[in-house]
């Protein structure tokens, strides 16, 4: 039998709580959030002992291994916006990280990329094995449906939409899994400018930009706030890829956590590849600044959306 765990749980705290006489501290804000996110992470993940134990503990292996937890801090921050209900907001988010996750797993794979480390740890098939990886990545995609299914609401049609949402990110079309298909299609091929913006508008835009609506959908934006968002959302998620791209060109292994350099070493497609550090540089503070104007056109507080922006592309991991 399961033994449930019961740690209590600190509630989010508010966004004027990272506030300073500068603007938004935002490293604490991130500090904060991850924790939370990671207590609520532990309570909605089977434990390592449960049965079978092996693939509860490569799961949570993966899942608690580090990482900057952006996407759930994203749904976290936007939902604080428009002043969503916490006890819907944060499990909402925690599935993101438990999607994102999976598709680490599944990326590090021999089969894909073919990497040994992540987030500065061994990736997950080299502890684990080849086959228990393929699995707890498919377990994690399962356990983030699960935690959808399972939180309780009192509006179960905005709970529709929010399932359908993370559902469609993850998916083919203009998601999560196409967009891996098109990095493996294009990988030592000639890529335009288009072609390289569809393959991450999916690969890495998808979950982002789903991360910032489902905020506001469970938040209630009204539909000129929720195009605003998604705007902010495919910006700032195609910024994070450039800018992921400069680090694999000008970061160390140690300050990535991960192999620098295997993108230009695999003949991936990439925005350096494509045009230069200097022009990748450009192109990452316009989307910042797009991002920005984006937001701030819901006339809504979101001084913390705007730095996680500029967070996204001032990084060096």
């Amino acid at each position: 039998m399961t033994t449930k765990r019961k740690t209590k749980i600190v509630m989010a705290q508010s966004h004027s709580e990272f506030l300073t006489d500068t603007g938004v501290d935002i490293k604490q804000y991130f500090k904060h959030k991850s924790a939370l996110i990671d207590q609520w992470l532990d309570q909605l993940m089977p434990g390592e002992d449960d049965s079978p134990a092996i693939i509860h503990q490569a799961m949570r292996y993966s899942l608690f291994a580090g990482g900057k937890r952006l996407r759930p801090v994203l749904a976290i921050a936007t939902g604080e916006i428009f002043g969503a209900d916490q006890n819907e907001l944060i499990p909402a988010a925690c599935s993101l990280e438990m999607i994102h996750t999976y598709s680490l797993i599944h990326d590090d794979l021999p089969a894909m990329d073919n990497d040994d480390l992540r987030r500065g740890m061994p990736t997950c098939h080299v502890k684990f094995g080849e086959a228990m990886a393929i699995l707890a990545g498919d377990a994690l995609l399962t356990q983030a449906f699960v935690t959808l299914a399972d939180y309780q609401t009192q509006k179960p049609e905005i709970k529709n939409r929010v399932i359908s949402e993370i559902a469609h990110a993850a998916a083919t079309t203009r998601a999560l899994i196409g967009g891996q298909v098109l990095d493996i299609q294009f990988e030592g091929k000639p890529v335009t400018g288009p072609q390289l913006e569809e393959i991450h508008r999916a690969k890495t835009g998808a979950l982002i930009r789903c991360a910032v609506r489902i905020g506001a959908i469970i938040g209630g934006a009204d539909p000129a706030e929720l195009d605003a968002v998604t705007i902010y959302g495919e910006k700032a998620g195609l910024a994070f890829q450039v800018a992921d791209d400069l680090l694999d060109e000008t970061a160390t292994s140690a300050e990535l956590g991960k192999t620098a350099g295997k993108d230009a070493a695999s003949h991936k497609a990439t925005y350096t590849s494509l045009y230069g550090i200097d022009g990748a540089k450009d192109m990452a503070d316009r989307l910042c600044r797009e991002a920005i104007t984006a937001i701030a056109a819901t006339g809504r507080q979101t001084s913390v959306l705007e730095e996680i922006a500029r967070f996204i592309v001032e990084r060096r991991s």
